[in-house]
């Protein structure tokens, strides 16, 4: 029996999480389908625009992403300190780039004059939006809801277009969120869409090495605006973003993809990045890791220390995944 969302995404456990969607139809969500002849490869380009779009408004950041076939991955930061900062207005205005809102919030944008009761009402009403703003479950609704009534229109029909549920899987520690991104930006290369990583259309590590491309004479790497940017190692005034450099994280997933093409299955050189090493992540269990991070991991991804100590502060009486997790410790 499944947990429920609340269970699984918690920021006590961890900011970071990643999401699946998977198209319930035959019929491909993108691409080409063999059977019918039908294109669908501009879909793609709907669902990256949408999380670029979604990620202007909520506090979520979008860390990595790739559109398949017939699913797509995408990896989210909570950020609560950047939604606990909004003031009112402020989530009054993101609420309403998607939603209409109703007749007293468009009356206080307006600064038309209020009663302290409809004021109060605004003021709960904003702290709902705030909770729902940096909610991924209302995210994921978002972004879904809209594909599917485009692709419904397009194809002339109704019905489902999604399973019923996103897959969520909470990533506990630094290990586990560098494995989920590698997994994540070479799901094209694993399903022969694309031959390296560059070439991978519609994912993020594709949108990273393009930007950082624009500025090659700058000490570090440009940086796409709208996904959650690499900065550096941990260390004191840390700035808010992904705990590793870009140009290391770059470097192994473009070893990764090596390592994972059918010509070199099995086949693991000894130069391996050395942001392996920093990690004490074992190369043969890393590409093993990238490979079947889906299939291996269930709902909580981390060392087994990590997952061990989730357990206790939830609760939990069972404790599966602690075998698999030894890879990542």
């Amino acid at each position: 029996m499944p947990r429920s969302r609340k269970s699984q995404i918690a920021l006590e456990a961890t900011p970071y999480y990643h999401c699946t969607s998977r198209c319930v139809r035959r019929a491909f969500l993108c691409g080409r389908d063999e059977h019918s002849g039908n294109d669908y490869e501009h879909r793609r380009a709907w669902i990256e625009q949408r999380i670029l779009q979604l990620a202007e408004v909520y506090a979520l950041d979008v860390c990595g992403y790739a559109v398949m076939s017939n699913h797509y991955h995408i990896v989210l930061h909570i950020n609560a300190q950047k939604a606990n900062g909004w003031t009112e207005a402020e989530v009054i205005e993101r609420w309403h780039k998607l939603y209409s809102g109703n007749f007293l919030t468009k009356a206080y944008l307006a600064g038309k004059d209020l009663y302290e009761e409809q004021l109060k009402v605004i003021s709960e009403t904003a702290t709902i939006w705030r909770e729902r703003l940096m909610s991924i479950s209302w995210f994921m609704r978002a972004l879904n809801e809209d594909i599917a009534r485009q692709a419904n229109t397009e194809d002339n029909c109704t019905g489902r277009f999604w399973e019923a549920r996103f897959k969520s899987q909470a990533l506990l520690d630094e290990k586990a969120l560098l494995t989920c991104l590698a997994y994540v930006d070479l799901n094209p290369i694993r399903a022969q869409m694309a031959a390296t990583p560059e070439t991978s259309d519609f994912t993020s590590v594709k949108e990273r090495v393009e930007t950082a491309k624009e500025e090659l004479t700058s000490p570090e790497p440009n940086q796409p605006k709208l996904l959650f940017p690499f900065v550096g190692y941990p260390r004191q005034d840390m700035p808010a973003g992904i705990p590793f450099r870009l140009q290391d994280y770059l470097e192994l997933v473009g070893w990764t993809g090596r390592q994972i093409r059918s010509d070199k299955r099995g086949s693991i050189d000894h130069n391996t990045p050395p942001i392996l090493e920093r990690l004490d992540i074992d190369a043969e269990h890393w590409i093993y890791n990238t490979r079947h991070f889906e299939s291996q991991f269930k709902g909580l991804v981390g060392t087994a220390i990590s997952i061990r100590a989730t357990f206790q502060q939830f609760g939990y009486q069972r404790t599966p995944g602690l075998r698999l997790a030894e890879l990542l410790t």
